[in-house]
């Protein structure tokens, strides 16, 4: 079983990741894929490196690519990336990949990739841990669930946003690199992370997630799936839907409600839909606080 760590040439944070995590610690080539090494860490031999050379977000089925030409078993994908936003905000952020609605940007119209909620959120509380050891003012949070492209592993985006300028720049990129090593040092696979962790998923708000970004800072949570109130509103969130974001989110142990993003007719909707279906829904409340 493998961790799959995945780079794009065309993606200036994505190459900036990679080259930090190859100068913070020592890897071996292992073979060639699209014309670039492959890199194998030299103690930890089940983390592997790959480049692609088009994006992210529209190559398809790399879990199944590596497993045919590489000859491994990819357990989990981790993409090294940049975020694009129009506010141009700093950023620092991880998600879970997928489409609640028409597959604008890669993946599968209304198919979601499986989710890694425990190794998200620890990456999330590390990347926020090592930014505070410098002088960079950046707003670490998830994203919601969104884009391409379709694998069959729980799969993540860990990124640098939101503009050339951040994607340029070695510190953020570094940060998210040392991060991920750390990660690695204790836990490779999301059911190495302790079982007491109640597993989340979230329902409202925006693309930011600042409700769940807030929680997991303060509760013993971690969120997988997370559906905005913009995929709501537009009419994409029916059972079957939310069938699926349960089925991709392993380990569930309940939802989350951003009550305040959500009208009052919504949360008594989701509340009898979800009770219906015996989920528990959770409140902050319910959840033990970080130590």
């Amino acid at each position: 079983m493998t961790v799959l760590l995945i780079s794009s040439t065309e993606d200036p944070a994505s190459t900036n990741i990679k080259n930090s995590l190859l100068q913070q610690t020592t890897w071996e080539d292992y073979g060639i894929f699209y014309n670039s090494p492959v890199f194998r860490h030299h103690m930890m031999k089940n983390l592997v490196l790959v480049t692609i050379p088009d994006k992210k977000i529209r190559h398809e089925n790399i879990d199944r690519e590596v497993q045919g030409q590489l000859h491994i078993e990819p357990k989990i994908a981790i993409f090294l990336s940049r975020h694009r936003s129009k506010m141009e905000k700093p950023t620092l952020t991880v998600h879970p990949i997928g489409n609640f609605g028409d597959a604008e940007f890669g993946g599968q119209s209304k198919t979601l990739v499986p989710a890694a909620p425990r190794t998200m959120t620890f990456l999330l509380r590390l990347m926020k841990k090592n930014l505070n050891k410098t002088d960079l003012t950046y707003q670490v949070c998830y994203e919601v669930t969104h884009h391409g492209p379709f694998l069959k592993i729980p799969t993540l985006f860990i990124e640098v946003g939101s503009t050339e300028v951040q994607w340029q720049k070695k510190e953020p990129a570094s940060i998210i690199a040392t991060s991920l090593l750390e990660l690695f040092r204790r836990y490779h696979y999301e059911e190495q992370h302790p079982k007491d962790i109640p597993v989340l998923i979230g329902v409202g708000g925006g693309h930011y997630a600042p409700r769940f970004t807030d929680v997991v800072f303060q509760k013993k949570a971690a969120f997988g799936h997370m559906i905005p109130s913009y995929h709501i509103d537009s009419g994409s969130i029916d059972w079957t839907m939310i069938q699926k974001t349960i089925q991709a989110t392993p380990n569930i142990f309940g939802a989350y409600l951003h009550k305040k993003a959500l009208k009052k007719s919504e949360v008594t909707s989701f509340k009898q839909l979800f009770h219906d279906h015996d989920i528990p829904v959770v409140s902050s409340k319910d959840l033990p606080s970080l130590i």
